[in-house]
């Protein structure tokens, strides 16, 4: 659905224009249902005249076109109910309206609402569920549905809360449903229904009392609650419910313009919601992941002579954050539109719209398991909105980002990375301006701590958009010990006394043979005279030459290092001879330690080059994966990039088995409609068109069964390289401490712990189909309670 038609002259007012086309008789069906449109999707935007107004005429006009329009007006107005929530008052006034008018037209129009719930339930669209259920409160509010019926209808979604051999997610998300449309129908329910309101409440209290929360900590953005509180976002929610139930239900936020027409709404006949069957629980239904709700700001933060931030616990303060992130999510795709709109809040005068904007990006960004967009989204955001607001959007995003250093210690591990990221972005898209001499003293700090950490990790990523020199005349003298170095390339068998290397004299006829542009063959045979150290251990039958692989790896890439494409053609016009060298993974252990000792100094190079290797599959996952914890990486081992590089092989990994999944899904529904079409005499149709070929045979599926098994097969191996190598290195640690008698949370441990926990939650989906091989083979009981207590928690998210 559209959400906004092009429409000239912005101000003009559309129910006189609408009017005016009607005394025309413009003629024609479709013209006519393009104006009904562009009435119905418009209404409650800018217009000279009240939005009262405006919603008397568009019932007026509804009502006169609905005998021969019903179906039209009926369809347009559930899709503005479900797709439009930000104007949910606005359109169940206008229902509120047209059931007065007309009461048919009015169960018609709940009897479609009430279909559309049903429908979400069961296919898993959970926002468009929690939309409508909201939908149908408010439109008690104006006397459509009758207040008993929606009881009825809440009482049986706290049913399936009460449910056992459930996930929790499915238990908390209909708690959550009910909690959600009570800002809207709780004053209502409370005048005419407090006594069943009050045992409503009592149930939802005591059904949130008995949820486990093992999963909290691993979706918090800080580890502790100073200076903010990070509450799951059931019990803030549940905590605001109280507050508002202390007020007396009165909230001060959400416009309601069917108390304009409460004299009306009054004296129309309600509806009686139809007893409804909660789809049972699937096995393949996915629901919604918790969260935990992020906090950077209160009061404090904000001018003193500006508005008043809302309380954490004030509804207030809930609506304004929902109401901010539709706005992100209606309009996403586009970011100018976007930033306009969030500027454009309606109730700007009565809150610090700046404020409640960047902590609500940033609560997105900050998401765990995974922000709800690209990361790059709201880093173009933040920079259109600081265009759009020049004298308030720039100094609150400075402030913003002053807290996030300040509480940086105690930040989660991948909101680290996204931090990192973000602000390397926005410095570069602003001429790189900060003041870094505020930043000066943590310099001081252990390299591992997270503030001396963040600046080195932001200035590698800004060289990324820019250049070396650029980013060393940015920054003071006192930096230097936080600076990347130069990104070139170290060839040992050019450096200085590298007369003396095995291999010197051959990689100079090598280096000499590709300038010459020699064939893969020649270059086969200047190898061939390298000797394998191996042989004295293994003799002549040794697996491969890690001499040869170095010498040919560091040669190629050398030559290759003026840019990302010069290295890519290297790799193209010898594939053949890295398939030869990389046959094995010791094989591949060793070019990845080969374009390590080169480009050591050049991070982003380093993760190219990897990608591009396992992308064309000279490279197995599973060798990147032992690389990156082997003993000589050890000292780049908390380093970005290493886990960038580890988080894009494991997606690889998963895109490979994703895309074999749906592969044989598609051939096997192409084989069972090719049987069904051959027995009902379609095989001579294909013939004919020249279709026939596309059919995919048994044997055909077979085979690609036994490669989504192998790669399934793969997978899983992956997992299990990974997790046993974190289990051991954090096992040793916590034993060594144990043993010299030290503190085991130091930085280095916080670190490893938390891309632990990163990859568990960066990877979630993948992992918990293996859950319980991971839990049968690693983390079992035995081990130490603070690795394992990592993995209870990634299965407490998931249940």
């Amino acid at each position: 659905m559209s959400r906004r038609r092009p429409y000239p002259n912005d101000d003009d007012d559309g129910y006189d224009r609408f009017c005016r086309s009607k005394r025309r008789r413009v003629s024609g069906d479709q013209e006519m249902e393009e104006h009904l449109e562009t009435l119905i999707y418009r209404i409650g935007e800018k217009s000279k005249t009240s939005l009262e107004s405006n919603l008397e005429g568009l019932a007026s006009v509804l009502e006169a076109y609905l005998s021969k329009y019903r179906t039209k007006v009926l369809r347009l107005l559930t899709d503005c109910a479900v797709k439009m929530p930000e104007k949910c008052t606005t359109y169940t006034t206008i229902a509120g309206l047209m059931n007065a008018k007309n009461y048919n037209f009015g169960g018609e129009f709940v009897e479609q609402m009430v279909r559309i719930f049903k429908e979400a339930l069961k296919s898993c669209n959970w926002d468009t569920a929690r939309y409508t259920l909201r939908f149908l409160a408010d439109l008690v509010n104006c006397h459509v549905i009758d207040a008993n019926s929606l009881l009825n209808l809440l009482d049986s979604m706290l049913d399936v809360a009460k449910e056992d051999g459930v996930p929790d997610v499915r238990r908390s998300w209909f708690i959550y449903a009910v909690l959600y449309c009570l800002p809207w129908v709780g004053r209502e329910l409370y005048e005419k229904r407090e006594a069943e309101l009050d045992m409503l409440l009592t149930t939802i209290g005591v059904l949130l009392n008995k949820r486990s929360k093992k999963h909290v900590p691993a979706l918090r953005v800080w580890t502790i609650d100073v200076p903010h509180t990070q509450e799951e976002y059931l019990d803030c929610l549940w905590e605001q419910i109280r507050k508002l139930r202390q007020d007396n239900w009165q909230e001060k936020h959400i416009p309601r313009p069917y108390l304009a027409f409460d004299s009306v709404l009054c004296e129309a006949l309600q509806h009686s919601l139809p007893t409804l069957l909660i789809p049972p629980h699937d096995d393949s239904y996915v629901y919604p992941k918790p969260t935990v709700i992020f906090r950077m700001f209160d009061y404090t933060d904000c001018p003193e002579r500006g508005p008043v931030l809302p309380g954490a616990h004030s509804i207030e303060r809930f609506l304004i954050e929902e109401h901010l992130h539709q706005i992100i999510e209606n309009y996403h795709a586009e970011r100018k539109e976007c930033a306009t709109h969030l500027i454009e809040f309606p109730y700007k005068s009565n809150i610090p719209l700046e404020y409640c904007i960047v902590e609500v990006i940033f609560a997105e960004l900050f998401n765990l398991p995974q922000p709800r967009y690209l990361e790059l989204f709201y880093g173009s955001l933040f920079i259109e909105l600081s265009k759009l607001q020049t004298s308030s959007m720039p100094q609150v995003l400075a402030q913003a980002t002053e807290i996030l250093f300040l509480r940086i210690e105690t930040m989660n591990t991948a909101c680290f990375d996204r931090f990192v990221s973000w602000f390397g972005y926005h410095l570069s898209n602003f001429q790189y301006r900060w003041s870094w001499e505020d930043w000066e003293e943590c310099l001081k700090l252990d390299h591992e701590h997270p503030r001396p950490k963040f600046i080195k990790e932001v200035l590698l990523k800004t060289m990324r958009l820019s250049y070396h020199q650029r980013i060393r005349d940015i920054v003071p003298r006192s930096y230097e010990c936080v600076l990347p170095p130069r990104p070139d390339p170290f060839y040992k068998y050019t450096a200085e006394g590298s007369s003396s290397l095995p291999g010197t004299q051959v990689a100079q006829q090598l280096m000499a043979a590709i300038k010459n542009r020699c064939s893969p063959e020649d270059l086969l045979a200047i190898l061939k005279e390298l000797p394998n150290p191996l042989e004295d251990d293994e003799g002549p039958e040794a697996r491969y030459n890690p001499l040869k692989i170095d010498v040919f790896v560091q040669t190629l890439f050398f030559l290759g290092s003026k840019s990302f494409s010069h290295s890519f053609a290297a790799i193209g016009k010898f594939n053949q001879v890295f398939k030869l060298l990389a046959d094995g993974e010791e094989a591949q252990l060793c070019i990845l330690r080969s374009i390590y000792e080169l480009w050591r100094n050049h991070q982003q190079m380093i993760c190219v080059l990897i990608d591009k290797m396992l992308k064309i599959q000279l490279l197995e996952c599973s060798a990147v994966a032992n690389w990156i914890f082997s003993k000589e990486m050890s000292h780049d081992f908390t380093k970005l990039y290493i886990w960038e590089i580890l988080h894009l092989t494991i997606n690889k990994m998963s895109k490979y088995v994703n895309r074999l999944s749906r592969e044989l899904s598609e051939a096997r529904e192409k084989l069972a409609r090719s049987g069904a079409g051959s027995s009902s005499g379609d095989e001579s149709d294909d013939s004919l068109t020249g279709r026939g070929d596309d059919k995919p045979t048994e044997e055909m599926v077979e085979r690609m069964e036994e490669r989504l098994e192998t790669a399934q097969g793969d997978q899983k191996n992956l997992f299990l390289i990974i997790f046993q190598r974190f289990i051991m290195i954090l096992s040793e640690h916590l034993v060594r401490c144990d043993t010299d008698n030290k503190e085991f949370d130091n930085y280095w441990y916080r670190w490893t712990i938390g891309r632990l926990q990163h990859v568990f939650l960066a990877h979630h989906e993948q992992v918990q189909k293996y859950s319980s091989t991971l839990e049968t083979l690693l983390f079992t009981q035995d081990l130490d309670p603070h690795i394992l207590d990592v993995f209870h928690q990634f299965v407490a998210l998931c249940s």
